[in-house]
């Protein structure tokens, strides 16, 4: 079997996968600066209806069905041990976001990076390959600067509505929480933006000088900046909400069909172990899926409860984009912590 340094994108099926990804972002961005370039504008209110559709029509049962691969094969013990690992996340963050709100929302930051970032690098492992990153140190800025382009180039690239949602955001659970740290926003903006280019021509600078001549580095490269590009024409709102479905889901789809199934974890959550029907292992997955579906909602109207302000004082559209935000980060901060984090031995980003 291939290592992630050698591998190579080897079905038609990947490389389309990849191609999706990368001619979406490209495609949406060289729109939307030929809107921008002409005096046009996305309204909010459009944006944000782009934001829910593509974050939870398309990309939300995708998340699930994340944890269902990495739970397959293996044992019942384990599966328990991580359903529980993953409700107590879940729990732990919503109480953050009830005591410390502004906090909650650094956090949800934080996740969004380490979701975009690891996820990437994973794939780029899977399928281009990644000789180019040769120590832990380059890995951890090739992630940064892969899922950092999501948070820090739209603080500087669309400041006052990053800000504005930020603020509903932390309504959701405290009103008026963010304000005492509204006025260091002009400082913090600048310096998140150095600090994120200073990531980016690090992670660039030590691919080139490492390059292996295997092509891994122009790849990498290229894909960098087109989401630093991406991020800073694309309106935050709009960017975010199709920059899951379309960019990060499809390359983790490619990852997948890359990389073989680890033998020997334990019975498959379809099969059962045994020589099932088709028509069993169909119903299997159907209950898997309606399973995950009624799970994830519970989580979500958890939150709604728990939330004083569920809407954050913004009308439906744009208060439906901060709660899903809020229910989405607290979903999604297990999902990489209990899902890629702590599971070392195979995790919801496998690259054997």
């Amino acid at each position: 079997m291939a290592t992630a340094r050698e591998r190579v994108v080897g079905t038609d099926t990947d490389r389309l996968s990849l191609r999706v990804s990368v001619g979406s972002l490209l495609a949406l961005t060289l729109v939307v600066g030929g809107l921008r370039a002409t005096g046009q504008t996305i309204p909010l209110r459009t944006q944000a209806t782009a934001y829910l559709v593509g974050m939870v029509a398309l990309n939300l049962p995708h998340g699930g069905y994340e944890h269902f691969a990495n739970l397959r094969r293996r044992t019942a013990e384990f599966r328990w041990r991580y359903v529980g690992g993953y409700l107590g996340m879940v729990a732990a963050g919503i109480g953050l976001f009830l005591v410390a709100p502004v906090l909650g929302l650094v956090v949800a930051v934080g996740v969004v990076v380490a979701k975009g970032g690891g996820g990437d690098l994973h794939v780029l492992e899977a399928t281009t390959g990644a000789g180019h990153l040769e120590t832990r140190a380059q890995r951890l800025l090739a992630a940064a600067a892969r899922g950092g382009a999501a948070m820090a180039v739209p603080i500087v690239a669309f400041p006052e509505t990053f800000h504005t949602f930020s603020a509903i955001i932390v309504a959701v659970f405290e009103p008026g929480a963010l304000a005492p740290f509204s006025a260091h926003f002009d400082v913090t903006g600048p310096l998140i933006g150095a600090g994120y280019a200073g990531v980016v021509l690090a992670h660039l600078g030590l691919g080139f000088a490492r390059r292996d001549g295997s092509g891994s580095f122009l790849v990498d490269a290229g894909e960098t900046l087109l989401l630093v590009a991406y991020f800073a024409v694309v309106p935050v709102v709009l960017a975010v909400g199709l920059y899951f479905p379309l960019w990060y889901s499809a390359r983790q789809v490619a990852r997948e069909l890359a990389v073989d199934d680890e033998p020997g974890l334990g019975p498959d959550l379809l099969s059962g172990g045994d020589s099932a029907s088709a028509g069993s292992v169909a119903l299997r997955a159907w209950g898997v899926l309606i399973g995950g579906a009624m799970a994830t909602g519970l989580v979500v109207a958890a939150v709604w409860l728990a939330a004083p302000n569920p809407l954050g004082g913004a009308g439906l559209l744009l208060g439906g984009v901060a709660f899903w935000s809020v229910a989405i980060s607290i979903v999604a901060f297990p999902h990489v912590v209990v899902g890629a984090v702590l599971d070392r031995r195979r995790g919801i980003w496998h690259v054997p």
